[in-house]
């Protein structure tokens, strides 16, 4: 790498990026020739055609991805933005999965992932609009689909091909709504059912469901789905409810301590929280309370990590193959983009794993 003198001493110059001229000059042929072999046009041989492209490869060239989509061309990139709390993202282990099985999937077929993290919904239409105007991506991954969500319209007014990740809006019977683009969900109604079903085994009639965000399609779905599982099993709707949070550990556990501090014969005996971050942190909570899980209480996490399976006792969950949804939710994108229709995938139902964290309710109330 060059040098260049600087007040400070010597400093690195960047590397000069190969070009068409570059390649044209080594190879013996005009800059035309070269833009026909790399762009696999007609007007070269093929003796001519396999030179270009063996001298472009030895010199490390790349077509630059702004100029091809000006032209006409793909990006080479999937776009991916995210609204929501910043200091959310590095405790969620389900969104760190999903994205490594994003990345996966896209790295397969060479196209690069574009993400990026705002503030609000609206700020997220504003990158959607200017990625679009700027073509800087070939289609885009929805995740945290709203009950009233702006983006698929948007994204089927531009044009631009999109996948929404995560079960679309639903109505107070788990009806599925139709939207203008591809979706990959899963099953929450099935799912809490089954969390439902284990907790009512046990004998447990008072559960709270620490739930995420409020205005989540999956959140509000999730919320839905046990009050119709407390109805069917005709439990009282004032002992089986839901409480909202922004996902966070610090949240998770202060809506422990509520629920804790609850009156002892009114008191909750199971504690359903909608990711590993917060359950572990109500785990925590309980124990410095003096409370048992899960003698005093019942303790389970909607999906399921080395957190849990590492926390003593060890932390009954709904598991499924995160990876493997974002790599679904990938492949869809990059089958949208080639042209297939707009469709709905269901991904993998998760199934709960009973571990140490639950167990019959308490014959009689802690006093803390």
């Amino acid at each position: 790498m060059s040098t260049a003198a600087s007040g400070d001493g010597i400093r690195p110059r960047p590397a000069r990026r190969p070009t068409m001229k570059d390649i044209a000059r080594r190879a013996g042929v005009s800059e035309s020739a070269v833009s026909f072999a790399l762009n696999d046009r007609p007007g070269v041989s093929p003796d001519t055609r396999a030179r270009v492209r063996r001298v472009a490869e030895e010199l490390g060239w790349q077509a630059n991805s702004a100029a091809r989509a000006l032209s006409g061309e793909r990006a080479g990139c999937a776009g991916l933005v995210l609204a929501r709390p910043a200091h959310t993202l590095g405790v969620e282990s389900f969104f760190l999965q999903l994205v490594s099985g994003v990345q996966e999937a896209l790295s397969a077929s060479r196209v690069a992932l574009l993400f990026q993290v705002v503030e609000d919904l609206d700020t997220e239409l504003a990158v959607l609009r200017r990625w679009w105007a700027e073509r800087r991506v070939d289609g885009v991954l929805v995740v945290d689909p709203r009950v009233t969500d702006p983006r698929p319209a948007l994204l089927a007014t531009l044009g631009l091909p999109a996948v929404v990740i995560g079960g679309l809006e639903a109505d107070e019977h788990h009806a599925e709504v139709p939207l203008p683009v591809s979706n990959v969900w899963a099953d929450d109604a099935g799912a809490m059912a089954s969390v439902l079903d284990h907790l009512h085994s046990l004998g447990h009639r008072r559960i709270v469901h620490v739930a995420g965000m409020r205005g989540l399609a999956h959140t509000e779905r999730r919320i839905l789905s046990l009050r119709a599982e407390a109805a069917r099993r005709d439990l009282d709707a004032r002992e089986v409810r839901s409480v909202a949070t922004d996902y966070s550990d610090a949240e998770g556990a202060e809506a422990t301590r509520r629920i804790l501090d609850e009156p002892p014969r009114t008191r909750p005996t199971a504690i359903v929280y909608d990711n590993d971050v917060m359950a572990v942190a109500g785990a925590s909570v309980a124990a410095e309370r003096g409370f048992s899980v899960p003698r005093d209480v019942s303790i389970v996490a909607w999906d399921d990590s080395a957190l849990c399976r590492v926390t003593h006792p060890r932390l009954t969950a709904l598991v499924r193959d995160t990876p493997a949804f974002g790599r679904l939710a990938a492949q869809e994108l990059l089958a949208v983009v080639d042209g297939a229709p707009v469709r709905s995938l269901q991904g993998e139902l998760p199934h709960l794993e009973p571990r140490e964290s639950t167990g019959p309710p308490p014959t009689a109330p802690h006093r803390g």
